[in-house]
């Protein structure tokens, strides 16, 4: 996992069971308290309860983070990111895959290859929803590019995502 972060203590609010076994579980198992959430709230709205209800997280060994399988409609995470990565970044990645649920319940095609990844309008949207999360718990700037920092994007390009999801960029050497 390239995503180590610094470690942040924050009260998140929730229960994330981090050694959950691998297979399939209900969200609210383990995202406990993700429906309390006002994040969650303004994503679904008067449905959230029953749309986590109904949701699945399928914890599977592997490479990366997070994901939708938009074939099953449901989260797949790398059980090892869920055992050891960041609680902040685990936090914060929750929030921008449920933007994606909602996408995904709306129709919305997920992966529209008319676009970078960096530019795709339901990643932008979905960032946009964790960036402001990562705000409202407190993150500084560059704590929020840290978490959005990701070994796939090259610098050129990561500069770009961060102005497209709303990040003011620290002042480089040599930029103006």
């Amino acid at each position: 996992m390239n995503k180590k972060k610094d470690a942040l203590m924050l009260d998140l609010g929730v229960c994330i069971t981090r050694g959950a076994p691998p297979g399939f579980h209900p969200f609210l198992h383990i995202f406990g308290g993700f429906e309390r959430l006002e994040a969650v709230k303004s994503i679904f709205g008067p449905r959230t309860v029953k749309i986590l209800d109904n949701l699945w997280v399928e914890i599977a060994p592997g490479r990366g983070y997070m994901r939708i399988n938009d074939e099953k409609g449901s989260i797949v995470i790398n059980a090892k990111y869920l055992k050891e990565g960041n609680e902040v970044d685990v936090y914060l990645d929750v929030i921008h895959e449920l933007v994606h649920i909602r996408q995904h319940h709306e129709g919305k095609e997920l992966w529209d290859r008319k676009y970078e990844y960096i530019d795709r309008p339901t990643e932008i949207e979905a960032y946009r929803m964790a960036v402001d999360e990562a705000r409202r718990l407190g993150l500084t700037e560059e704590q929020v590019e840290q978490y959005l920092k990701v070994e796939w994007i090259s610098d050129e390009h990561f500069r770009r995502f961060l102005h497209n999801v709303g990040v003011k960029t620290a002042r480089r050497k040599g930029e103006e």
